[in-house]
């Protein structure tokens, strides 16, 4: 099962390739399938059965996604939007586009609001299965630490009271109608303006959504010894005056001081879990003396975790001056 899982991967990954490309030769089930060595009846059925949709829907999707981010972000002429991703005509495109979000590509770029975006899925993930470290190599990039002063902005998220750690958070979530990882993350990469957001970055990572845990006397007693409440969103301008979805919350954040643990990019799949202790360790020894500083558990202060292999793992903890 795991080898599929990892055949679906490949091909997940080559479907956005070609899509950022503008490359519709290699973008069929045909040319994916022969990639691998299947016939396409057989890839269509294993696609579905471990991804959870059809080949087809997630294709056409993507390719949706993609294009809604030209139309929001660029002044290009829409019909040539839709030719350069596989549509036939301005029509089929229209349709399509209304069907997913239902709302014109001419409407949306006039009114940018959020809609659920399908996101990349990734069948494979070591953790998510239960594979663990594969723990081939270390990385000897020492972690890096340092104060910085974050200006006021805007987090727009959703939260849990209960959930301890990421995997559990958007376990939790997915009871939840409309909180589900596929579609708050889907509404939030559809968002303009994100604070974190890095476009030109190769990393799946990179759309600007970061977990968060905010102080909070209702949350959860964390391993650092106060009360915490998890949280999922993106950092937004002061002035963001967009749309809120209607399942999210959006809350002023003041200007502060952090802390930053920060180490630099790392092989997810060798290097998880043994990082993630690494960090921690800092975390816990770090000594504030003769910083002027310690960590802030005041009500309302909050953490940013970051994480994307493919540029830096880091915690932004809120410090307070100290006499």
């Amino acid at each position: 099962m795991y080898e599929w899982q990892k055949q679906i991967q490949t091909i997940v990954d080559e479907i956005d390739k070609c899509i950022k490309n503008y490359n519709s030769e290699d973008l069929t089930l045909k040319s994916l399938s022969n990639s691998l060595g299947y016939s396409e009846f057989y890839m269509t059925r294993k696609f579905k059965e471990i991804a959870g949709i059809q080949f087809r829907d997630y294709l056409r999707y993507r390719k949706l996604g993609f294009a809604l981010k030209e139309i929001r972000d660029t002044d290009r002429n829409i019909v040539n939007i839709a030719f350069d991703y596989g549509f036939s005509s301005h029509e089929a495109f229209t349709r399509a586009f209304k069907k997913a979000y239902g709302i014109t590509p001419t409407e949306y770029r006039k009114n940018p609001k959020p809609v659920v975006l399908r996101t990349k899925i990734s069948p494979f993930d070591r953790y998510f299965l239960g594979l663990g470290e594969i723990g081939m190599i270390k990385s000897t990039e020492d972690i890096k630490t340092y104060f910085i002063t974050i200006p006021a902005h805007k987090f727009l998220h959703i939260k849990n009271y209960e959930s301890n750690g990421y995997w559990d958070f958007w376990e939790k979530q997915s009871v939840i109608e409309g909180q589900d990882c596929d579609t708050i993350c889907g509404l939030l990469d559809s968002i303009k303006g994100k604070l974190d957001d890095d476009e030109g970055s190769e990393s799946d990572a990179s759309s600007g959504q970061v977990m968060a845990y905010i102080n909070d006397s209702k949350g959860r007693l964390c391993d650092w010894g106060f009360l915490r409440t998890e949280c999922y969103g993106v950092r937004l301008p002061i002035d963001y005056n967009g749309e809120i979805p209607p399942q999210m919350q959006m809350i002023d954040i003041p200007e502060g001081e952090y802390i930053v643990f920060e180490h630099g990019r790392f092989d997810y799949e060798q290097e998880h879990r043994s990082l993630e202790e690494k960090i921690e360790k800092a975390m816990s020894e770090f000594s504030f003396e003769d910083t002027g500083y310690s960590y802030d558990k005041e009500e309302g202060r909050i953490m940013y975790f970051h994480f994307d292999p493919e540029r830096y793992w880091k915690y932004i903890r809120p410090v307070k001056r100290v006499e």
